[in-house]
């Protein structure tokens, strides 16, 4: 995702993503700050890392939302914008999937190949104990229209919460 000044290489628009939000990226900067902010719109977060002098630099921040939060979606904006010397400069948002949201104690997630036979109640199955693909769906709404039509090959996140 990118603007004229500002290309973030992470997250991708719906990558899956903790409490500890990693960017990462290109700036066209003179020495300038780059504004995070996390929100969904009922809350926000915000911080900022920085970008080195002259031209092209790469930079590297995060944020970290607390467990606290009042987030009410699993959806969520991470918005970069370049405000040196301007409030309103280049910005860049990207859509990104909160696994603290879908799945309590989340810690991660594993990638799942769909095979024949699959459905998202008999993952579930296998992978909570449980018959709630709720988590699964959620983590891969951005691939998953219908939940009654999951494709053999499609590689699926599966949340963990490793308790």
């Amino acid at each position: 995702m990118s603007t004229q000044n500002i290309i973030i290489q992470q997250p991708q628009p719906f990558d899956l993503v903790g409490s500890n939000i990693l960017i990462a990226g290109i700036a066209v900067a003179f020495e300038g700050t780059l504004t995070i902010n996390v929100s969904e719109g009922h809350d926000e977060y915000a911080s900022f890392t920085t970008v080195g002098s002259l031209a092209l630099k790469q930079f590297q921040g995060h944020i970290s939302i607390p467990e606290t939060n009042s987030f009410q979606l699993s959806r969520l904006f991470v918005r970069l914008a370049d405000d040196t010397g301007n409030e309103d400069g280049p910005a860049v948002t990207i859509p990104v999937l909160f696994g603290p949201k879908i799945l309590p104690g989340y810690t991660g997630y594993r990638n799942y190949t769909v095979v024949s036979g699959d459905n998202l109640t008999k993952i579930a199955q296998s992978e909570y104990g449980n018959d709630d693909f709720q988590p699964i769906l959620q983590a891969n709404q951005d691939i998953i229209s219908d939940p009654d039509l999951i494709l053999v090959g499609q590689t699926l996140r599966i949340p963990r919460n490793d308790t």
